[in-house]
């Protein structure tokens, strides 16, 4: 009997801890600065696939410090955007190197060349929103604003909100955009001297990006500096008074990156998400929304994306705008500032 008791005990042992393995499997935790369209995008793998998503939505900023600050434990599997070029190179010691399959399919400007970021989808970093009808109270025809240069105009200081270049990827790809077009040549002197100007023209330094184009729809903002997914989302979700320009001085699209988090409690669901993300399952989902597909064969479903033939598309040169970061991070911070102090 002790001996038939003790065979019973273990066989329960094992059940438990295959149940324990099975529950495991079958989950997936993401940390992701996305927008709410783009984490349904994650959301939509869990359906397919039965694995259990949770998804913690934080700035790109706060993800990654959490991910450092849990390095020896980690509690998420996957950064799920914010992974770009600078940050890839950055913070590569806490990924995981994994290129995923069908990597080898995409546009070679959007493969995976570092071990580390999985391109999913292209990221609209100058999209500047503007409320219409505010934009006419301060006689200002909204037809007329064409795109940065419109943004020193006097009428607008203070009435102008954007994110921190040091902590938000959304707003330090805005600042390379601006870098690029707005001097004589790119990254110049110039096109600081216009950065300056254009800081002494903001509301404030917002510390959420959804803070941005939502404050511009319900009228806090006459201009958000913000970019492309969440603002067409807007219009796909029936806004009127709002309208999107792409500056006219030229508009970058950069690849947004995801990866597996090192040492991942979840590792083999964070590669089969990679996996997805890029395959026609993942996507065709991303265009279903408001983003564009890493993948240019598979086009957008939602009409109120302004086609590529209507935008002045510049290209920006990422190594040299990632060997810059933090130096570029720390002028914008000193010429805030300056032209903000406390």
């Amino acid at each position: 009997m002790k001996k038939l008791l003790t065979v019973l005990l273990a066989v329960m042992m094992v059940l438990s801890l295959t149940a324990c393995g099975k529950e495991e499997e079958q989950h997936l935790v993401i940390y992701s600065p996305n927008s709410d369209k783009l984490i349904e995008v994650a959301e939509k793998f869990g359906e397919e696939t039965g694995i259990q998503v949770d998804v913690v939505s934080l700035g790109t900023g706060e993800c990654l410090e959490r991910i450092v600050a849990e390095k020896e434990n980690p509690q998420a599997d996957v950064l799920y955007g914010g992974v770009n070029y600078a940050n890839a190179f950055k913070y590569a010691d806490y990924f995981e190197q994994y290129t995923a399959a069908g990597d080898d399919k995409l546009p070679e400007a959007y493969q995976n060349t570092n071990g580390v970021a999985t391109h999913y989808c292209l990221d609209g970093s100058a999209a500047l929103l503007i409320n219409t009808e505010l934009l006419s109270g301060l006689g200002i025809n909204p037809e007329d604003f064409k795109g940065y240069a419109d943004l020193l105009r006097p009428e607008l200081k203070g009435k102008i909100a954007m994110g921190d270049p040091a902590a938000s990827s959304s707003a330090w790809a805005e600042l390379t955009n601006m870098l690029l077009v707005m001097g004589n040549e790119p990254y110049d002197a110039a096109a600081w001297d216009w950065v300056k100007q254009f800081i002494g023209q903001l509301n404030g330094i917002l510390s959420s990006s959804s803070a941005i184009y939502k404050g511009v729809v319900n009228g806090e903002y006459v201009v958000g500096v913000s970019y492309e997914d969440p603002c067409v989302s807007l219009l796909v979700d029936g806004a009127t008074n709002v309208k999107i320009v792409y500056p006219e001085e030229g508009a970058v699209w950069l690849p947004a990156g995801a990866a597996v988090i090192k040492n991942a409690p979840n590792m083999e669901n964070a590669k089969k998400f990679l996996d997805w993300l890029i395959s026609d399952a993942g996507q065709n989902a991303i265009a279903e929304t408001t983003a564009r597909p890493v993948n240019t064969n598979i086009v957008n479903t939602a009409k109120e994306m302004t086609p590529f033939s209507e935008i002045n598309i510049a290209y920006e040169d990422m190594k040299l705008c990632g060997d810059n970061k933090t130096a570029w991070q720390t002028k914008w911070t000193e010429l805030y500032n300056e032209a903000h102090p406390e």
